[in-house]
């Protein structure tokens, strides 16, 4: 599969250690969108602070890169203002649920039509290493010296308890299978999340690469991914971490309830009936 189409130029500095998970998170991303033929042009990818955040800067397309933890907001206000386009938020487990938890939670309340992929690895790596949301019990960071007190944070549990749209997570161990999922999370109507379990090569030497192959399995293909209560028991399980998607619910999305779609579908930067004066504008002020 010829991915090309969102490589950026040979020698843009890439700013990830070697061997970190992000060089195949981004190396599956553009292969899902390769595979479901979306253009550069007719994509947006937002992201906030961090080592993840970085992502969209390594692919040819549109982004928007903002505060800490506000990716979310600035992805809906996006996808209301053209919904014609695909958009994904790339960001942390730290800029997602820690600085992010707000939006993130009523985000999957409006159910805007963007997909979440959430870097999940269990530290915060571009500072240096102190516990993020989703570090387990007893780690020990340079901040946490005797170790993680909380339990950690379950985005999986949240979403689901909340009646997100889709709910799914991977490990980039397994590319293969993470590719799918996040292909039909792209492809599908409403907030879709996924988790994606992925080393730092770097300030995490707990749940390494290994760790990630050796501490997850695969939900049965007997699991029922329309059981809200099923998916819910499954995400709060103990011990090695189920993989695969745990819900899915059809529902209308944040944009079908915008009472401007209802009797116009362009969107809103169309819809000026000044904007050729406004265009004359901007060009003067070019020049």
């Amino acid at each position: 599969m010829d991915t090309s189409i969102f490589d950026m130029p040979h020698e843009t500095d890439v700013a990830w250690c070697p061997g970190c998970g992000n060089f195949s998170i981004l190396k599956i991303v553009k292969q899902a969108l390769t595979e479901l033929n979306i253009k550069p042009e007719e994509l947006v990818m937002a992201s906030g602070i961090g080592q993840a955040a970085k992502t969209p800067h390594y692919l040819k397309n549109n982004v928007f890169n903002g505060l800490h933890g506000r990716a979310i907001a600035a992805a809906m206000a996006i996808k209301a203002a053209n919904p014609d386009l695909t958009v994904i938020v790339e960001s942390g487990d730290g800029c997602s649920f820690g600085e992010g938890g707000n939006h993130f939670i009523h985000n999957i309340l409006r159910n805007p039509n963007i997909t979440h992929l959430a870097h999940d690895n269990m530290v915060y790596g571009l500072t240096k290493g102190q516990a993020s949301p989703t570090s387990q019990f007893g780690f020990i960071t340079p901040v946490q010296v005797q170790g993680v007190t909380n339990e950690p944070f379950n985005p999986l549990a949240l979403a689901i308890a909340l009646d997100a749209a889709f709910v799914a997570r991977v490990s980039i161990a397994d590319q293969e299978k993470a590719l799918e999922v996040i292909k039909q999370a792209i492809s599908f109507k409403g907030y879709s999340f996924v988790d994606i379990l992925q080393p730092c090569v770097s300030f995490n030497k707990v749940n390494t690469w290994k760790w990630f192959r050796e501490n997850v399995y695969y939900l049965e293909g007997s699991h029922d991914p329309s059981n809200r209560t099923e998916a819910f028991k499954r995400a709060t399980e103990k011990g090695k971490l189920p993989l695969g998607i745990f819900y899915r619910n059809e529902k209308p999305s944040f944009e079908d309830y915008l009472p401007v779609y209802k009797t116009n579908k362009d969107p809103l930067f169309k819809r000026d009936a000044n904007l050729p004066q406004l265009q004359k504008l901007i060009d003067s002020l070019r020049q």
